[in-house]
This record gives structure tokens, C-alpha cells and sequence, in this order.
């Protein structure tokens, strides 16, 4: 124990005893006020947390409702594209298939009228085989019954060779109608089946605008539900956001594996051009220079893809007319194309450094300088990738609009969502020191126990002695 806190220094034991009696006796004295402290401090802390998570809330609130607006002004926008897209395409269906209708129906008739025409001129006309049958067989009758030497008998055979050969040739006749019958049919198959393709090209054309149709009518009860800020509406454009910003993030990564690679290529001879010592801040400026002519190139695919109308990041180029789209676009390629034949070069160039540090290296050691047999088979694999790796680098944009739009909304939900988890565990430091206020006053009671035993004990004597009074006074009243 420290000497100045030592009231007797011969007698630490009774100094100790005497210090705590009197802490106590203080503690004692300022309960009240000390448990009025300890609670409105703990009831301020308390009060300022409940604010502060109300302020969170609401904060949450707004940007969740403003989340949500976004959601379905995207959702709505993107429905409309596709209608419009849809309705495009049905027009350009019905101008393709079904413009030269007039002319299809005109041709059909024709064919019709082609095919009656022959139909009725195969019309079958036989010859009555029973008449000739009969005047035949009475001819021979009268023969046998005349005689065979009997003018009679000689004239009726005459006139029933007469019949047998106007038999004959009405047969033969019969037989060479029926021959040009059978061409005219042979002549109707080509136009059937013409007939038959023209009608089965209506089908496909028809069946495929109704198709199309059915894929609008959904696409119309979509935007209808989206409109109407439907939940359910609600709930799959959001799910099918987080689907867009992963299926997104994850192509940007593959791309930007593909910058890499590509700034590898360039990085080396671009040393060689611009200086290998010079610097820009902490970086060399060759991998800077590199650097800026990969960016320059995702620019210009950016640009390429917002003049071709595949994405629409910046809505200026897209209210141009078709003519200057179409002028900045191919400016646009052009500038694409000087990049990759220069990206092509620089490649070819990093082999070629490579290969004389190569030889370099083999120098210095002593050895003899052998090149490889085979060196242009990696020359040109270099040159290839310097070459594709700009145009492959033009599509990041799609997904770099995707990654946009969901991003936006995804970090709203996930914000909305910290905020939320802030509120509830503010408001639950503040539940908590209000809990442990109310326990740092019960730990306060048990240091003064013996005080306020006492005084427990003294206040039920008093009790005790103003009922006993008061049953005395009733008593004697009485």
C-alpha cells in the first residue's frame, strides 16, 4: 500500500480497513446521484443510438426505394428495346416474306387457272365398247343364218369388216387421247409442286410472324407487369440483375487477362521506343505508352460498338443520324485496324529483341550463337495474337454496359443492405448499454451491501413502530 494512503504507517491492516469503510461510506452517501448518472447516461447513449438507427433507416429506405426505381426504369427500357427490336423484325418478316404477296397471289391464280385448264382437257370421253360389242355379235348372227355364199351373207360380212375397223381405229384413237392425257398430267406435276413450295414458304413466313407475335405479346405482358411495379415483376428483374453483374464481372476478368497478355506483347518493344530509363512517377514510361494504346484501343471498340448501336453507354452518338453513324464507324475500324497492324509489328519486334538478348546472353557465357531452326513459328504466333487481341479487346463493352447498368443497381441493394445491418446493431449498442447501465447500478448496490442492509433493517424497524402507533391510536379510538 502506498505510504499516502496509509493512515496509521505502523498498521496497514487497519489503515486498509478503515480505507474501505470510508469508500464505502462515500459510495453510500452518493448512490442516489450515482445511479441517477449511471442511467442517464446509459438512457442518452440509449436514446442516441435509437436516432441514429432511425436515421439509418430512413437513409436505407430512400435508397432502397430509389434502388428500386432504377430497377424498373431499367427493367422498362429494356422491355421497350426488345419490343422495338421485335416489331422490327416482324416488319422486316412482312416486307421479306409477305411484301410480294400480290405477286405470290397472282402467280397462285395463274397456276390454278394453268391446272383446270389441263384438268379439263384430260377429261376421259371413252368410246361405248357395249354398242360396238352388240352390232358385232348381230353381224356374225346374220352371217351364220344366210350362209356364207349368199349375197346377203356377203354383205353383212362386208359391213361387219367395215364395223371391226371403225372399231379399231376408235380404240386406237381412244388410246392416243389417252397418251396426250397422260402428258398433260405428267405436265401438271412441275406445277403442282410449285404450287406446293409456294404455299409451304407462306406457311413458314406465317408461322414465323406468329411466332414472333407470341414473343411479343410476352414481352407486352412483361412491360404491363413492370408498369404496374408488380413484385413478382420486381423480384425477376432483380434476380436476373444479379445474373447480368456476375455473368458480366466475370467476362471482364477474362478480359482483362487478355489486356494483360496484350500489354506483355508491347511492353517490351514500346522500352525500346520510348527509352527504357525514363520514368513517369513510380512506372516506366514504356509501360505507360503501352498502357495508353490498350485503353485507346478499348475506347475505339467502345465507340465502334456505340455507332453499330450494340450498346448505348453514350446516348449522344446514339441520337445521331445513320449516315454519321456509319462515317464514325468506319473511322472508328480504321483506327482499330492501324492499332492492330501496329500491336502486329510491335510483337514481331519483341521476338526479335528477345532472340538477340538471347544471343546476348550466350555471347557473354562463352558459348557459340546458335538461332533455332524453327524461331518464325513464335514470330508469327506473336504477331497473330498483336493482331486479333485489339478486336477481341473491341466486344469488353458489351459486358462493360452490363456491368454498368447491374452494377449500379447491385451496389444500391448491397449498400441498402449494410445500412440496414448498421441500424440494427447500433440500435442494439444501445439496447445493450441501457441494459448495462441498469447492471452497473445493481455491481454499484453490492459494493455498499452492508450500508444498505442497515439501512433496510432501520427503515422496516420504522415501519414496523409507525404500525404498531397506528394500531395503538385505532385501538384506543375504538
Amino acid at each position: 500500500m502506498p505510504t499516502w494512503l496509509m493512515v496509521w504507517p505502523g498498521n496497514p491492516a487497519l489503515s486498509a480497513a478503515l480505507l474501505v469503510v470510508t469508500l464505502i461510506l462515500v459510495l453510500y452517501g452518493a448512490r442516489a446521484p450515482a445511479h441517477r448518472g449511471i442511467l442517464g447516461v446509459a438512457r442518452a447513449v440509449n436514446q442516441g443510438c435509437k436516432r441514429i438507427a432511425v436515421a439509418l433507416r430512413g437513409v436505407q429506405g430512400r435508397l432502397s426505394e430509389r434502388t428500386r426505381e432504377v430497377l424498373l426504369s431499367e427493367g422498362l427500357e429494356d422491355t421497350e428495346r426488345q419490343i422495338e427490336q421485335e416489331f422490327r423484325r416482324i416488319s422486316d418478316a412482312v416486307d421479306r416474306d409477305l411484301g410480294a404477296y400480290p405477286v405470290l397471289h397472282r402467280k397462285l391464280a395463274d397456276q390454278v387457272a394453268r391446272i383446270d385448264e389441263d384438268y379439263q382437257k384430260v377429261t376421259d370421253t371413252p368410246p361405248a365398247p357395249e354398242s360396238w360389242t352388240r352390232t358385232l355379235e348381230a353381224s356374225g348372227e346374220l352371217v351364220r343364218q344366210a350362209g356364207d355364199q349368199s349375197a346377203a351373207a356377203k354383205a353383212v360380212g362386208a359391213l361387219r369388216s367395215a364395223i371391226q375397223e371403225a372399231h379399231e381405229e376408235a380404240m386406237e384413237s381412244y388410246r392416243d387421247t389417252s397418251r396426250q392425257r397422260h402428258e398433260l398430267l405428267a405436265r401438271m406435276v412441275p406445277a403442282w409442286r410449285s404450287m406446293s413450295s409456294t404455299l409451304d414458304r407462306v406457311e413458314r413466313s406465317v408461322a414465323g410472324i406468329f411466332e414472333r407475335a407470341r414473343h411479343l405479346d410476352e414481352l407486352m405482358d412483361r412491360y404491363r407487369e413492370i408498369a404496374k411495379e408488380a413484385n413478382m415483376a420486381e423480384r425477376k428483374l432483380a434476380s436476373s440483375t444479379l445474373t447480368q453483374f456476375v455473368t458480366a464481372s466475370l467476362v471482364l476478368v477474362v478480359a482483362s487477362l487478355g489486356g494483360f497478355i496484350n500489354f506483355q506483347l508491347i511492353a517490351l518493344p514500346m522500352s525500346e521506343m520510348v527509352g527504357a530509363t525514363s520514368r513517369l512517377g513510380s512506372m516506366q514510361t514504356s509501360d505507360v505508352a503501352a498502357l495508353v494504346i490498350i485503353l485507346i484501343e478499348i475506347t475505339m471498340g467502345l465507340f465502334l460498338m456505340e455507332s453499330l448501336r450494340i450498346t448505348r453507354l453514350f446516348p449522344v452518338i446514339g441520337r445521331l443520324d445513320a449516315r454519321t453513324r456509319r462515317q464514325m464507324a468506319w473511322a472508328t475500324f480504321s483506327i482499330l485496324l492501324i492499332l492492330a497492324g501496329i500491336e502486329s509489328s510491335l510483337a514481331y519486334m519483341r521476338d526479335m529483341l528477345a532472340a538477340d538478348r538471347a544471343a546476348l546472353t550466350q555471347q557473354l557465357a562463352g558459348s557459340t550463337v546458335t538461332r533455332p531452326e524453327f524461331m518464325w513459328i513464335p514470330a508469327v504466333g506473336q504477331m497473330v495474337m498483336g493482331f486479333i487481341l485489339p478486336f477481341a479487346l473491341t466486344f469488353v463493352a458489351i459486358p462493360l454496359e452490363s456491368f454498368i447498368h447491374s452494377g449500379r443497381i447491385v451496389l444500391g441493394q448491397v449498400t441498402a443492405g449494410l445500412l440496414r445491418a448498421v441500424a440494427f446493431t447500433v440500435e442494439m449498442v444501445g439496447f445493450g448499454v441501457d441494459h448495462a447501465g441498469k447492471a452497473l447500478n445493481n455491481l454499484y448496490d453490492v459494493f455498499i451491501f452492508l450500508p444498505l442492509k442497515v439501512e433496510e433493517l432501520v427503515m422496516s424497524e420504522r415501519e414496523r413502530r409507525a404500525r404498531d402507533v397506528r394500531a395503538d391510536r385505532t385501538t384506543s379510538t375504538a
